[in-house]
């Protein structure tokens, strides 16, 4: 099992200054469901939620008492979390639970948040920003005395200040606030963090919105199942092979595979070995047929495995997705045209000992040798160009398939690209800020 992201689900737990429309935290949660385009759930729209029996319910004890019983809130709450747009983009709670009951029910209902937020400023800095509130009856602008003073003087004029606000019931309101935040803070260890909300509201914005891209360390049993994507000549078959020499992966090199079907005459080797011989790309049916024969093997399903070779363009990775072979890290090894040729191109064998040599990293020994080395057609610059022109025209749509994938610069030392690699192995996966 992965640690991977999913849907964010952030319910901050808002300090309760003031009224209930409390506008500094409920700005804080609209920002981030601006910016992570996922559902913000309040008290409020919870209970003014269309065609809900359940939320006509709790308007009408809400209008007569003020308030909406536990039980109520948290099945409206289950309601509104089984719509479509909560189940695909996320959600946010915002100033729920405010008690430890409430917290409570919800986790007994298996709602469980991702994060939690908790933004915190001294008392006095909270009464401030409470009483100075005030209120325009005509188009209901929230202004304030020290802070958001309009300079319309009309405006200043018919400025009324809110029932409820007093230095004294803000005061009444923090000491039950405090009562209920210690008993709630303990539901939610290791996944809640405190945030000033002392400082201004971009910066509070940035803290939260960075705690909530980012991916809890999990202890749960996790089998890499890794994919690497590259153009030819950029270090695949190298860093599969290290991968598999220190973790264990088993090295699925797709060519390979078939090759030795063919080598071996097997029934995939007969189907494979005409277009061997007509020098003709495989079938995609072909191929993912003897790749899924391996991947499905006991040693790459308990061990993890590592995959080069395939998918080479967009429909050759959603059937494999389909067939739910899905890798859980991604990288792209990005090397430029100059480099491949110059690994490539510059590659020998000797005939008679079958001995590989590079004519700039791995010169032969002697004149004799030299003369008679042999350059294999595949790596003549010609063959290399339309390789890398073919990867280059199909690599932005894996791209855009493989959201989570790294780009990782191939253009290095490769113990350094194994460094790249693994860190992005051992590590949680990061999130990308749009």
């Amino acid at each position: 099992m992965d640690a991977t992201t999913a849907p964010h689900r952030v319910p901050p737990e808002m300090p309760e200054y003031g009224e209930r429309n409390h506008i500094f935290e409920l700005m804080q949660a609209m920002w981030l469901c601006k910016h992570l385009n996922s559902s913000l759930l309040t008290v409020e729209n919870l209970i003014t939620k269309d065609s809900s029996t359940l939320a006509t319910e709790a308007t009408s004890h809400y209008q007569k008492y003020k308030t909406v019983p536990n039980s109520l809130l948290v099945r409206l709450i289950q309601e509104r979390l089984n719509d479509e747009d909560c189940i695909k983009r996320g959600w946010i709670l915002d100033g729920i639970p405010e008690t430890r009951e409430q917290a409570l029910m919800v986790q007994t209902l298996g709602i469980t948040p991702r994060h939690v937020i908790l933004l915190s400023a001294p008392d006095t800095v909270l009464i401030e920003r409470n009483v100075g509130k005030r209120i325009d009856p005509q188009t209901g602008e929230i202004y304030h005395t020290t802070f958001d003073w309009p300079s319309d003087s009309d405006i200043q004029n018919r400025l009324v200040t809110p029932e409820g606000i007093s230095e004294l019931e803000t005061a009444r309101k923090l000491l039950e606030y405090h009562r209920n935040i210690v008993k709630i803070m303990p539901s939610y260890p290791k996944i809640l963090k405190v945030i000033s909300s002392d400082q201004p509201c971009v910066d509070v914005f940035y803290q939260a919105l960075t705690y909530v891209q980012t991916n809890h360390r999990s202890n749960a049993p996790f089998t890499p199942r890794v994919l690497l994507c590259g153009p030819v000549g950029s270090g695949k078959s190298l860093q599969a092979a290290l991968l598999s020499q220190k973790y264990g992966l088993i090295n699925v090199c797709c060519g390979q595979l078939l090759k030795e079907a063919v080598a071996e005459k097997s029934g995939f080797g007969n189907l494979i070995q005409p277009f061997f011989e007509k020098e003709m790309a495989v079938p995609d049916n072909i191929v993912l047929k003897v790749l899924t024969h391996r991947l499905s093997q006991q040693d790459c399903i308990q061990k993890g495995w590592v995959l080069h070779g395939y998918p080479r363009d967009l429909d050759q990775a959603q059937l494999l997705e389909k067939l739910a072979y899905k890798p859980n890290r991604v990288f792209f090894l990005n090397v430029p045209l100059d480099s491949v040729l110059e690994r490539l191109t510059l590659r020998r064998t000797d005939p008679v000992t079958g001995e590989r040599y590079h004519l700039m990293y791995k010169p032969p020994p002697t004149m004799e040798i030299q003369e008679r080395l042999l350059q294999n057609p595949k790596d003549a610059e010609e063959q290399i160009k339309l390789k890398m022109d073919l990867f280059y025209r199909n690599s932005a749509e894996l791209e855009g398939f493989y959201t989570h994938a790294l780009t990782i610069n191939g253009d290095q030392d490769p113990y350094t690209v194994f460094e790249y690699l693994e860190s992005g192995i051992i590590n949680p996966l990061p999130q990308k800020v749009p």
